[in-house]
């Protein structure tokens, strides 16, 4: 926040005002009430500060809430009942929240909060973004919430680091850019937090997934089969990560590596670890690959990777070949195809001159099972696809589609997308391992005779 605010008000009685009368009209309406709103917020600022006393800030901030209305009446606007509980609550969320986009944080329907701009703010819902009627003051106002983001993380943020991944208190995700980097104005992206910890009985419900396949990756886990999970930004492969992620027994020790930790894993034997930029405390970088190395030397027995960006890719690899299986991570791809092309292409950048033979032979040991995570122009995200990875087939990775998902025709444009994820008649290699982890998999889950059976389960 701007430190001016506040410094050296009195905070009793509001600055002598000569706010107009404000009457419905726009943009000049919009800017009186801003004027407004600024001015008080500047009054109580100072009052608002946060100290090392809790009890002390919230009896603080009881009392700027009781005053508020008083001394808003005392700026002789004259404002309907409505618009002074409206500007009361946000010189609250000037003071204590983020501002103007607060509001968006509390709505349980927003799932993303989106400002490209002082003037253009977006938010996500139904995975639908759609433009909001919010607006801050000016380029000044954003980076003043951006600071309020910013000042308990220790984070640096300037024209010479205008870029920042920060994570807000209740674990929602944050990405910063400011000038020079952002031409029209600073940006703000927000994925936020699931209050709830999902399971595999939402997803279902959801339609993200069938029972009978989400029965069968359930089992995987359980027989400690390596999984990637692959698909789209904004698809929702954190969110089957997590959901599988939960399927691992209590008694396993789990490490998990993310840039930004996102996971909410209700196991009690867990050790969660963050990737830290360089630049903050001390200045030293720690990456995802440092991450996943150290992570060996500590006696994990599942190794879960937020998602694999770069030559983490090739230590995960060989992780998943050293004993540490049942492993899982996510990666950015298009197709289980294109996310074994991802996988060569992040090995490569570890440096190290493997010919890419090499590299296959370890992807195609390494991991079992690809999933596809897709989000559908309806907005829904769905698994539309499970792959095996069954070995090496001359100098290409051997895959073979164990269920797709198949859209029913006709729908009109904009409307639901309906449709399941069936199965391709084909039968896994893999089945042993999930029979002697004591895993039972009905034979009709992959037969496309049991199409009616599964359409009545999802």
């Amino acid at each position: 926040m701007v430190m001016t605010w506040g410094e050296g008000a009195d905070t009793h009685c509001m600055p002598e005002s000569n706010a107009p009368t404000v009457t419905p009209g726009g943009r000049a309406e919009k800017e009186a009430l801003s004027k407004i709103r600024k001015r008080l917020a500047e009054h109580f600022f100072a009052q608002a500060q946060v100290t090392a006393d809790p009890v002390a800030d919230a009896a603080a901030r009881k009392k700027i809430e009781e005053e508020l209305p008083h001394a808003l009446r005392a700026s002789d606007a004259h404002l309907p009942e409505n618009v002074r509980q409206e500007i009361v609550q946000a010189v609250i969320h000037e003071l204590y929240g983020f501002g103007p986009i607060q509001p968006l944080l509390d709505d349980p329907t927003v799932t993303e909060v989106m400002v490209n701009r002082a003037d253009r703010v977006y938010v996500e819902r139904n995975g639908k973004p759609m433009r909001t009627d919010i607006t801050f003051d000016d380029d000044a106002h954003v980076r003043q919430v951006i600071e309020r983001i910013m000042k308990p993380l220790g984070k640096k943020l300037d024209s010479t680091n205008p870029l920042v991944d920060a994570r807000l208190p209740d674990g929602s995700r944050v990405n910063v850019v400011i000038p020079p980097v952002a031409i029209a104005g600073s940006c703000i992206t927000i994925r936020k937090f699931s209050r709830k910890r999902l399971g595999m009985e939402d997803l279902i419900k959801f339609g993200s997934i069938t029972k009978p396949i989400a029965d069968f990756l359930q089992g995987c886990v359980q027989a400690r089969l390596n999984i990637v999970v692959c698909g789209g930004t904004g698809s929702g492969k954190t969110t089957l990560l997590n959901v599988l992620s939960s399927c691992i027994g209590p008694d396993e020790r789990i490490v998990t590596i993310e840039d930004a930790a996102e996971l909410q894993l209700s196991q009690d034997h867990v050790i969660t670890l963050e990737a830290k930029k360089s630049g903050t405390d001390s200045g030293a970088e720690v990456t995802i690959r440092e991450l996943v190395r150290n992570a060996l030397r500590m006696r994990p027995e599942r190794i879960v990777v937020g998602e694999c960006r770069g030559s983490e890719a090739l230590d995960m690899l060989q992780a998943m070949n050293t004993g540490h299986d049942g492993s899982l991570t996510t990666l950015h791809a298009n197709s289980p195809r294109d996310a074994i092309s991802r996988i060569e292409t992040m090995s490569l950048m570890a440096g190290i001159d493997f010919p890419i033979r090499v590299i296959r032979e370890q992807i195609g040991s390494a991991i079992q099972v690809m999933v596809q995570q897709s989000r559908m122009r309806d907005g829904s995200r769905k698994v539309t696809s499970v792959t095996e990875i069954a070995g090496m087939e001359g100098d290409r990775v051997l895959m073979q589609e164990l269920f797709k998902f198949k859209e029913v025709p006709g729908a009109a444009a904009g409307a639901k997308v309906e449709g399941c994820l069936m199965p391709c008649g084909l039968r896994p290699a893999f089945m042993h391992k999930l029979e002697n982890a004591g895993v039972r998999i009905p034979p009709e889950t992959f037969s496309p005779a049991s199409v009616n059976r599964m359409k009545n389960a999802a």
